[in-house]
């Protein structure tokens, strides 16, 4: 706002230097006619003159100084509507970056996301193999503790078997 009161007072500076060389003109003008007029002028018609030119003099002053606000509202509502639009332009490319910045974020935590997926799914499936390699290992010693328990069951029924032949035919013999 500072920029428009000091446009402000350069104007009205302006204007009043510009009114102080119009009425210096107009004396300069005036001056040679009162000397050619000043013998058929009364001293009251010469006062009246000066008092009009003084007048017409004060209204185009006053005139200039209603143009030079004039001129000064219309700067300072350029002034204004620059900083609205550069305001406004900030504003649209702050949002402009927010909403950028946010998609890349979604992206970026999209991606992260596909990779946990990829990574606990690949996991997940390693350790299945893993367990069903160990199922299958357990499942197999099972098999072979059970043919191992059912040979030696078998071979000690066999040994029993034999054992009772032998008792049975010492004594019946």
């Amino acid at each position: 706002m500072a920029e428009p009161r000091e446009q402000a007072r350069t104007v009205v500076n302006e204007t009043e230097e510009e009114v102080v060389k119009t009425e210096e003109e107009i004396q300069e003008r005036v001056e040679p006619a009162e000397e050619v007029e000043e013998e058929a002028v009364s001293p009251l018609d010469e006062v009246l003159g000066r008092a009009e030119r003084a007048y017409a003099a004060y209204m185009e002053a006053q005139r200039q100084v209603a143009t030079a606000y004039q001129q000064n509202e219309r700067e300072v509502a350029k002034a204004y509507k620059r900083a609205e639009d550069q305001a406004r332009n900030t504003c649209d490319e702050a949002i402009k970056q927010a909403l950028k910045a946010r998609g890349e974020a979604i992206a970026q935590a999209s991606r992260v996301r596909g990779e946990s997926i990829a990574q606990g799914e690949e996991a997940y499936q390693k350790e299945k193999k893993e367990a069903e390699i160990i199922c299958e290992a357990s499942v197999e010693e099972a098999r072979k503790s059970r043919e191992e328990a059912l040979a030696q069951a078998w071979q000690v029924r066999g040994e029993t078997i034999d054992q009772a032949w032998k008792i049975y035919t010492r004594l019946s013999g």
